[in-house]
């Protein structure tokens, strides 16, 4: 299953199953994702492109931002500042676990 957030909440995207094949084929580590706990959490805005294997909570998280602070038709200048926070965080966090990771190799 894929879903995007929208300011309408949760929206299911129609991912072909080939292509997710060919994307778990390629990447290992998505098959190694925990169903209903972890999610592939991909950033494409802004000419970002980050991915990251998440808890679901955070794409829950994601979704409660864009709803909560989603204005007009562009979001406003205030979603895009949240919606890169939240990112930036995730980073972080991301970061600090492989460094923990390595530390404890």
């Amino acid at each position: 299953m894929a879903y995007y957030p929208s300011p309408a909440g949760s929206t299911e995207s129609l991912l072909n199953l080939d292509a997710w094949a060919g994307l778990a084929r390629d990447n290992p580590e998505l098959e190694r994702m925990s169903a209903d706990v972890e999610a592939l959490l991909v950033n494409r805005t802004r000419g970002r492109r980050d991915y990251f294997i998440a808890p679901i909570d955070e794409c829950y998280k994601l979704t409660g931002i864009i709803r909560t602070h989603w204005r007009g038709l562009s979001g406003g200048d205030e979603v895009w500042q949240q919606i890169d926070d939240f990112f930036s965080g995730l980073h972080e966090r991301a970061l600090e676990s492989q460094e923990a990771t390595h530390a404890g190799s």
